[in-house]
């Protein structure tokens, strides 16, 4: 058996392939070559995988490994992924629901420039969704997302 790592080349033609068999909706194409990249650290490929565990696209659903590539993502400083984390823990969807978990890492999307983050716990203290209703901070956050 070879002990050789794969080619750089390989790797951007299974990542590039995958990528592209996801936006296609192919999604058993795109686990499958996005799987490998994800479980080797890339963020983005641990982010397209989750999404496929969690919503079982071209692979059977799987709360906790969804969880955990969102978490190893998310970790990573993947801005989309710590919102979906976020969401994750807002809706108790694959770990356990925890709103102080959720706007930790929709704060951290946030800072990163995603306004929907910044809605997103916005509405949280507006309607009082897992925190107590704070209309002054929901205002604060609105308008600090331009609304």
């Amino acid at each position: 058996m070879s002990s050789e790592k794969p080619d750089v080349e390989d790797i951007e033609a299974s990542y590039a392939s995958g990528m592209a068999a996801f936006e296609a909706k192919n999604f058993t194409q795109a686990m499958r070559f996005l799987s490998p990249i994800a479980e080797s650290g890339d963020a983005e490929a641990q982010h397209r995988c989750a999404i496929m565990y969690q919503n079982g696209l071209g692979v059977v659903a799987n709360e906790q490994k969804a969880a955990e590539m969102m978490r190893a993502a998310a970790e990573q400083g993947h801005a989309v992924a710590q919102h979906g984390l976020g969401f994750m823990y807002m809706e108790g969807e694959c770990v356990e629901q925890d709103s102080q978990q959720a706007l930790k890492w929709f704060g951290q999307a946030a800072e990163q420039g995603l306004v929907g983050s910044l809605t997103t716990m916005a509405m949280m203290y507006d309607e009082g969704i897992g925190v107590d209703k704070d209309p002054e901070k929901a205002r604060e956050l609105y308008k600090k997302a331009g609304f």
